[in-house]
């Protein structure tokens, strides 16, 4: 299937490493100095650009956490992107997946739960050259909620990306109080891109 270019470099600039040194060493004690991987996988090829993503502490690189999958698709009109968030089924064979993507071959769809209220809707806004900015809401009424060893999770999503960059707003939500617990509380998550990663031939870029 041939992807619309706005769809291409979307997963274009979500695909590689980052990380958020100069976020970390400016504002140390509101941001934790991660690394984030986000990897092209060949799933759901038919009508959609799939990754796996995956995050640590720089201080902890061999304990990654919160992996997860984002499946970039074409709206529900021309101009508009999705992304539809999966979880794996067992995340824990996943882990180091992000700097190991050898790890991910066994991964299939079967392998996955698809997290219905999970999803954003994608706009974007043309830059000099080419370029786009691209943001990432949820749309009304949705609910990000799941189970995750036995315990009821709600997060709140959402991105920005660049070519250069990548801010992320995901937040843990406390269900009791609707108040925000972990992640972006202060302001969103401030990633520079620092490998780039391809997206597979599977794809037809």
């Amino acid at each position: 299937m041939n992807f619309s270019p706005q769809l291409i470099a979307l997963s274009e600039y979500l695909a590689g490493e980052f990380d958020n040194q100069k976020q970390a060493i400016g504002e140390p004690i509101w941001f934790v100095h991660l690394r984030l991987w986000q990897r092209p996988i060949n799933l759901f090829t038919e009508d959609s650009i799939t990754l796996f993503a995956e995050q640590a502490n720089v201080l902890n690189l061999d304990k990654p956490y919160r992996q997860r999958i984002m499946r970039l698709r074409q709206g529900s009109n021309d101009t508009s992107l999705e992304v539809q968030y999966y979880m794996p089924q067992d995340p824990d064979v996943l882990i180091g997946a992000g700097n190991n993507p050898a790890l991910l071959n066994t991964l299939t769809s079967e392998k996955l739960d698809l997290l219905p209220g999970c999803i954003l809707t994608v706009t974007q806004e043309t830059l000099a050259g080419d370029r786009y900015k691209f943001t990432a809401t949820a749309p009304p009424e949705t609910h990000c909620s799941f189970t995750y060893l036995g315990n009821r999770i709600n997060v709140s999503l959402g991105f920005e990306a660049t070519a250069a960059e990548f801010h992320s707003y995901d937040k843990g939500i406390d269900p009791a109080t609707g108040n925000a617990t972990w992640g972006a509380i202060m302001g969103p998550y401030r990633y520079t891109k620092r490998n780039q990663y391809s997206i597979t031939s599977s794809h037809e870029l």
